[in-house]
């Protein structure tokens, strides 16, 4: 049976925010924003019940494009994801994507918490993945 989704991932410290898109509509949407500390587990079930083939790690740098230590952390855990799943593995540049995001809920005027930062941040780098 093929696949139907593709899946970004915002990972930062605390938090991994997620954003889903269909295969073939390629619509993206934010998804969840799930704590670090049990995020494999969790990712796992995602995985299985929104039928994911692919994934896209956002992979941050500095304002110069140089390499951080957020960036060998989201290596790292792309690293450790392409361990536990049979999927494709991309990373995708996420050049100030959760300041955007984070912008954009403050213009919409309602409350919001920091995991919906993330989800929408995941958001933009599926979308960003989507149109290379």
């Amino acid at each position: 049976m093929p696949t139907t989704s593709i899946l970004a991932l915002d990972v930062g410290e605390a938090r991994v925010g997620l954003a889903l898109a269909s295969i073939s509509a390629r619509l993206v949407q934010p998804f969840t924003t799930l704590q670090r500390e049990d995020v494999f587990d969790e990712l796992e079930k995602i995985i299985k019940n929104e039928d994911v083939g692919e994934i896209v790690v956002g992979l941050p740098r500095g304002l110069d494009g140089q390499e951080t230590a957020q960036t060998a952390s989201a290596r790292a855990f792309a690293k450790e994801l392409e361990k536990r799943t049979d999927l494709p593995i991309h990373l995708q540049d996420e050049a100030v994507t959760s300041k955007k995001a984070e912008e954009e809920l403050r213009a919409r005027g309602k409350p919001y918490a920091k995991g919906d930062i993330d989800a929408l941040a995941a958001t933009y780098i599926l979308e960003d993945y989507l149109a290379v």
